[in-house]
């Protein structure tokens, strides 16, 4: 399955913050690491703990938007 997972330094938080824009249910940022490497992990755990949920709960999962930064063009 894919998923978007975006990550972005916080000088306020000063570190990585995580948020998955697939996964609307949840709040934003969603975790955090204190390198990139770290923030990323995190991400995919939580991802994981995600769909076990829905899957437990008999929910749909979310499904993947492309996400696209800065402009396209044709």
């Amino acid at each position: 399955m894919k998923y978007t997972i975006t990550l972005q330094w916080s000088d306020e938080d000063k570190c990585f913050v995580v948020s998955l824009p697939d996964f609307t249910n949840i709040n934003q940022p969603c975790t955090h690491g204190k390198t990139y490497s770290e923030a990323l992990q995190n991400a995919k755990e939580l991802i994981e703990i995600l769909i076990e949920l829905a899957i437990e709960k008999n929910e749909p999962l979310p499904k993947y938007k492309p996400y696209y930064y800065g402009k396209i063009s044709e």
